[in-house]
């Protein structure tokens, strides 16, 4: 393999640290943010609005001139796991006023620094795929339980190139990163997304952690349950 590829939620860093402390994070400071800094979100609203229209689950109006009601659709939207994009670009910003202040600590695996520095020993490109926005990407790892890890990763990809369980999502990757897909390995605990990958040409590697979901009897990826046992 000549790159990595990771997700992070599952892979990297522990479920619930993105569930019990990011996103209530986020949720308590979202209306009192969004109504602070309304006239700098015009990107993320009227991506909001364009995806309120066609939300045939929240039942509510969206009113875009409104901060209370775009606070009110964020809330739904974290409630409901959303991989919504102007939503975790919203979250990275104020995950970063949390980081930067000392509120936030991100946790990783113990074994996340010690593949990291294999890799990079071996002269692999480390990049991150993840719902999050870049930004969120980047401060869990520069604010993490082990140091800042930024130095050793290259690339970073969200959902600007497409939803996770997408074939095309890691074609458009592979094009980005400018090698073959066969020396691409993606590591995930989700098996949609390994799918996907596989489906690309990617090599893949189910992440078997802690806090993840129950492995789908059908699964043919292989297993890891560290990142420095990857089979490649």
């Amino acid at each position: 393999m000549k790159a990595i590829l990771l997700d992070i939620e599952g892979t990297t860093t522990p479920i619930d640290f993105v569930h019990k402390t990011l996103f209530p994070f986020a949720k308590s400071r979202i209306a009192v943010y969004v109504r602070d800094h309304f006239d700098e979100l015009s990107s993320e609203i009227d991506q909001l609005t364009d995806e309120h229209s066609s939300d045939a689950d929240y039942s509510a109006k969206l009113s875009a001139d409104s901060p209370e009601s775009v606070a009110a659709y964020l809330k739904y939207l974290i409630d409901t796991d959303r991989k919504s994009t102007p939503l975790k670009s919203i979250q990275g910003k104020i995950w970063q006023r949390g980081y930067e202040a000392g509120e936030l600590r991100a946790q990783v695996f113990d074994d996340v620094p010690q593949a990291f520095e294999r890799w990079k020993a071996k002269g692999k490109l480390i990049a991150i795929y993840s719902s999050g926005s870049v930004l969120a990407q980047q401060l869990i790892f520069r604010y993490s339980s082990r140091g800042d890890l930024t130095p050793m990763i290259d690339r970073y990809f969200d959902t600007g190139v497409g939803g996770k369980r997408e074939m095309e999502s890691y074609r458009k990757i592979v094009a980005e990163i400018g090698i073959q897909p066969y020396e691409i390995a993606f590591v995930s605990d989700i098996v949609d997304e390994l799918d996907a990958a596989e489906s690309a040409g990617m090599k893949t590697a189910l992440s078997i952690r802690e806090g993840n979901a129950a492995v789908p009897e059908n699964a043919k990826h292989p297993a890891v349950t560290t990142l420095t046992d990857l089979p490649f």
